[in-house]
């Protein structure tokens, strides 16, 4: 039986945010550097809660800014890995703006990001726990 699936079940991370003054442009919305930096963590948490071993970030691949972030907004970071290599697994992060009245939420921003296992040395590991047992 393949345990891949409830893995992947397993590891979806969501994280709930609120938007700082801090984290903002001059225009009041979320700075995209901030955004980046919340989904890498995202997906970093994402794939080592799969490959459950150390993982590194090797790509980000078209991060998709649908709709502008404003200062105040509560935002859900939401992590899923979606494609799983030998020593790789690829990670959906999207970010969700939530509407604080009504709990709405309408994506904002989507990206992917390929996370790959590494040992001690920092040499690429297979993805699999199975595998790095076997």
């Amino acid at each position: 039986m393949d345990a891949q699936p409830d893995r992947i079940a397993q590891s979806i991370t969501r994280i709930t945010k609120l938007v700082f003054p801090q984290d903002t442009n001059p225009i009041g919305t979320l700075y995209g550097g901030t955004a980046l930096q919340w989904m890498d963590e995202v997906a970093f948490l994402t794939a080592t809660r799969f490959a459950r071993c150390q993982v590194v970030t090797v790509s980000m691949d078209r991060v998709d800014f649908k709709v502008p972030i404003p200062q105040g907004a509560i935002v859900e970071l939401i992590g899923e890995v979606t494609r799983v290599g030998r020593t790789s697994a690829t990670v959906r992060v999207q970010i969700m703006l939530e509407n604080a009245r009504s709990g709405e939420q309408k994506l904002a921003i989507e990206g992917h990001l390929a996370m790959v296992a590494v040992d001690d040395d920092m040499e690429p590991i297979p993805v699999d726990p199975g595998a790095r047992l076997a």
